[in-house]
């Protein structure tokens, strides 16, 4: 049978099909009136998507680049930082501050746990600069609790600037940026906005533009404060990558379209989205017989599975592709061949996750051999999804699964 290819990885994601058109037209200069308009709009949307008065600065880079450009931007060599980390992109915060001539603290949580509020409030220091975490770590798909971290930060190291990659949390996780006190959130194009790879995004506080002034560390294309600069005019300072700020603003539109023109509004119903297929995808996979990786601090962002003692998780990867064209990860650096992430930020919907669900009750039965009937995970989902439509999910609810979790 034919296979039309779909993916259901944590980035890139699926493109949302008007991204791609505006992409396709985005035929203009960087230094005209018509591509001024466009990007002072879509810098005031991203304000609204990211949910912050502070500014929020634009780069072509990866996520990646937008890390980079927090810890040069905000440290000098030979300040304390404190990192918490939980899996691969944690421990980039670590090469990162250390590439930066930064004396690393360091909170670890085992991969596919989240951090105990004790051990940060203990790694805390009056020197502390700033304390760098993943919302989500993608690698493990464990959602770590922003706001009780944020609470600990505050009330320990007051002066320690808070800097949160929601490369998956934004658009999956609820943030009150400005309430909470996050002074610099990240975020990434090729997620929950639903374009390619090649754009990153931060909001920035006035205590983190404040903290540049005094920062040692080498910059110069990351220096946020050039962009801060000449943002105003509708301009960036450096060439720009026109033809994905031309989709992040169709994708922008679009998430608004959703709540009749409503940004703010557009941005609960993607985050409701995200919390249910995760929720329909858990309850599936837990009815196949599968083992949930990150069962007590789930992400909305991605669903991550363990597989059975004495089989490779890539095996799963590979004929679920071979099979029905579907594209799923597999774990990253010690997870590989033990867990596989299926994704559930951005263009996802009810069908894709029913669709995924029935094609893994095949693989379960076949190759993995599991003692599974069909339709078993497809109603399990079912069930969660008739049960979220009569009771909508707050998207101001906490997602760690721990119900003390924000209540320290």
């Amino acid at each position: 049978m034919f296979r039309k290819t779909r993916l259901f990885t944590p980035g890139p994601t699926p493109l949302l099909p008007a991204a791609q058109f505006a992409m396709a037209s985005a035929d203009i200069h960087h230094r005209t009136a018509e591509f001024r308009a466009l990007y002072s709009k879509v810098l005031a949307q991203l304000k609204l998507f990211v949910g912050t008065q502070n500014d929020v600065i634009v780069l072509s880079s990866s996520g990646t680049g937008a890390m980079e450009a927090a810890v040069s931007n905000l440290t000098s060599p030979g300040d304390r930082v404190l990192v918490l980390s939980a899996g691969k992109f944690g421990e980039r915060w670590v090469a990162l501050a250390k590439a930066f001539g930064c004396q690393v603290d360091l909170v670890s949580a085992p991969y596919g746990q989240t951090f105990d509020p004790s051990q940060i409030r203990a790694a805390l220091h009056a020197d502390t600069r700033a304390v760098f975490v993943q919302a989500t770590e993608t690698s493990t798909a464990v959602r770590h609790c922003i706001q009780s971290i944020a609470e600990t930060v505050r009330t320990s190291a007051p002066q320690a600037l808070l800097v949160v990659d929601g490369i998956t949390g934004l658009g999956t996780t609820h943030f009150d940026v400005d309430a909470w006190g996050i002074d610099v959130l990240i975020g990434g194009s090729q997620k929950a906005v639903m374009i390619p790879p090649g754009l990153a995004y931060l909001s920035v506080s006035e205590r983190a533009w404040a903290a540049m002034e005094t920062s040692k560390n080498p910059r110069y294309y990351f220096d946020l404060r050039k962009e801060r600069k000449v943002a105003p005019k509708g301009e960036s300072a450096y060439t720009p990558a026109v033809a994905l700020i031309a989709g992040l603003g169709a994708a922008l539109d679009y998430i608004a379209g959703q709540a009749d023109g409503d940004l703010v509004e557009g941005r609960k119903l993607l985050i409701e989205n995200a919390q249910t297929c995760a929720a329909m995808t858990r309850a599936g996979l837990t009815a196949l017989g599968f083992t949930l990786f990150a069962p007590d601090a789930p992400a909305a962002a991605a669903t991550a599975v363990a597989v059975p003692e004495g089989l490779d998780s890539g095996a799963v990867v590979k004929t679920l592709k071979a099979r029905f064209g579907a594209v799923i990860a597999n774990g990253q650096g010690e997870m590989q061949g033990k867990i596989f992430r299926i994704a559930h930020l951005g263009f996802f919907d009810y069908m894709d996750t029913i669709a995924l669900l029935g094609a893994l009750e095949f693989i379960a039965r076949d190759p993995l051999r599991l003692p599974v009937q069909f339709g078993q995970a497809v109603a399990a989902a079912q069930q969660v999804f008739a049960s979220r439509q009569a009771a909508p999910a707050d998207p101001n609810t906490c997602l760690c699964g721990r119900d003390q979790c924000c209540r320290n």
